[in-house]
């Protein structure tokens, strides 16, 4: 499988590191709810059909990626910046936030 980084180009998948479901939201983070706690960690959907997912390029640039994959083919019909997606990558601010 190639993914296609706005960078570097088509590369081979297993430059990536797959970082997850790309529609769940993560609970506010001084929240002690462990039913949504629970649900964020554990709860999983298989779809078949599109899927929208967040990959790393771990072995080029080391952006994260927003890509659409077809979990029945694997083909990808898209693949833009995860910050373009509104998932800022772990640990940053999305630009213009204050501190």
């Amino acid at each position: 499988m190639l993914i296609t980084c706005p960078y570097c180009g088509p590369r081979d998948v297993s430059e990536f590191a797959y970082q997850g479901d790309g529609n769940r939201t993560r609970p506010d983070p001084a929240s002690t709810d462990p039913e949504a706690w629970n649900a964020y960690v554990y709860d999983r959907l298989n779809p078949a059909g599109l899927h929208n997912e967040i990959w790393q390029h771990a072995g080029g640039c080391r952006a994260h990626l927003a890509v659409v994959r077809d979990t029945l083919t694997h083909e990808i019909s898209s693949v833009r910046f995860a910050r373009e997606h509104g998932a800022p990558a772990h640990g940053r601010r999305k630009p213009g936030a204050k501190a």
